[in-house]
């Protein structure tokens, strides 16, 4: 890399002092540790804590060691401060001034004031790294990665915001690197390869690439339009949307019984805690009503406004064949458990208020309400079982929290 492109740190170690701490990252039981492996596991690539201009590419770790949140590319001044100023406008205003404050000092090349510490990675040539064999799939010179931290979880995947040499973002890549995260990036994939086009579908970034690399499993989604902002009343729901996903686009479908739905279930369920059967058992087998798609995470944070409409990102668990409303349930019952922290008692409560709030918009009278209630927390609880099936383990707050839920809701009432 061109030695005069590379961004200067003030505080850091001296061009000319050759020696960087030994200590590996990769050896670390944090998120630090846990992302490091996942994308610098190649045994060709040497990892070290230290700031050493020889190496093949630097990061700064935000805010240290211990509190990683994020590897900040050091390729040039553009560049770092291009990975925390890219679509900031999406984040909460705490986060965006922090980014905002930082990015900053990474354009004027003081970005040594917040001492940060520096982690420098060796390879042999650059298509060992991930960023390089990217670069060279996707037709590009050259791309940089900021990375994200977050702590060791067998369901998260590592994300990489990819920049070329201006700064400018040329996608966003997910890498599945056990069974169950390498499934639903897969999924994501073959999901964005047919998404439908109008009739009120929110739009969503195309699928650039999907790739194989090292056992991992990778998909490259576009990057966003520049000019995308946060949702205003993250907590209401976008119905018309919500259908438009349902119904891909297209009129409504007709009625049909549940009695299909329950079957699959027993298959899925085959093998498991005798108490999701007791579930699936109690459900009202008689009801008919509509199905259709549903986008499977469909949270706030997955969705932006721009002049197209409502944009929406993350279709990993998008699946046809589901009750319509299983979107509006799944917003209340992620957004309860994710940003207010609540227990998932609470977060079932929630579900049933949205559907009494919005469930007729959706087609859905009382009793409908109340079995595409239930029907999520099962539907919920067979993804956590399924990702901990494929290696990914179990969620603590769904498990075994939703059986106990599922029992408590279903049981007859006193006599």
């Amino acid at each position: 890399m061109n030695e005069s492109r590379r961004a200067s740190i003030p505080g850091q170690r001296s061009p000319s002092d050759p020696l960087v701490a030994e200590a590996d990252p990769r050896e670390r039981q944090d998120g630090l540790g846990w992302v490091t492996r996942a994308i610098f596991g190649d045994p060709g690539i040497r990892v070290a804590v230290g700031d050493d201009p020889a190496a093949t590419v630097r990061y700064a770790v935000i805010p240290s060691l211990d509190n990683a949140r994020f590897l900040l590319p050091l390729a040039s001044r553009r560049v770092t401060a291009a990975s925390l100023l890219a679509y900031n406008a999406l984040r909460p205003p705490k986060v965006r001034a922090g980014r905002a404050a930082v990015g900053a000092l990474a354009r004027i090349g003081a970005l040594g004031l917040t001492r940060a510490p520096i982690i420098s990675v060796y390879a042999a040539t650059p298509g060992l790294l991930l960023a390089g064999f990217l670069a060279g799939e996707l037709g590009e010179p050259e791309l940089h990665a900021a990375i994200g931290i977050r702590p060791p979880d067998p369901h998260h995947k590592p994300t990489l915001q990819l920049f070329d040499d201006r700064g400018h973002p040329r996608g966003y890549a997910k890498i599945g690197w056990n069974d169950g995260t390498r499934a639903m990036v897969r999924a994501e994939a073959a999901t964005l390869a047919k998404l439908p086009v109008g009739g009120g579908y929110p739009p969503a970034p195309r699928l650039m690439l999907h790739t194989r690399w090292n056992d991992r499993e990778i998909a490259v989604i576009e990057p966003m339009p520049r000019n995308v902002r946060r949702i205003r009343r993250p907590d209401s729901p976008r119905l018309a949307e919500m259908l438009a996903v349902a119904r891909r686009g297209g009129p409504p479908a007709e009625a049909r019984g549940v009695a299909g739905l329950i079957a699959t279930w027993r298959e899925r369920a085959a093998g498991a805690d005798p108490r999701i059967h007791a579930a699936i058992d109690r459900l009202d087998g008689d009801l008919t009503l509509e199905f259709g798609d549903w986008h499977g995470d469909w949270v706030p944070w997955n969705m932006a406004r721009h002049r197209r409409g409502l944009l929406v990102w993350d279709w990993e668990n998008s699946a046809p064949g589901v009750p319509v409303g299983f979107d509006l349930a799944h917003q209340a019952f992620q957004t309860t458990l994710s940003t207010r922290g609540r227990p998932a008692a609470e977060c079932a409560t929630a579900v049933d208020e949205a559907l009494r709030r919005h469930g007729a918009a959706l087609g859905l009278d009382a009793a409908r309400q109340r079995f595409v209630a239930d029907a999520y927390l099962v539907e919920l609880w067979l993804r956590t079982y399924e990702l901990s099936g494929g290696g990914a383990g179990w969620n603590p707050k769904l498990h075994p929290a939703l059986l106990d839920i599922l029992a408590n809701r279903q049981a007859p009432a006193p006599s």
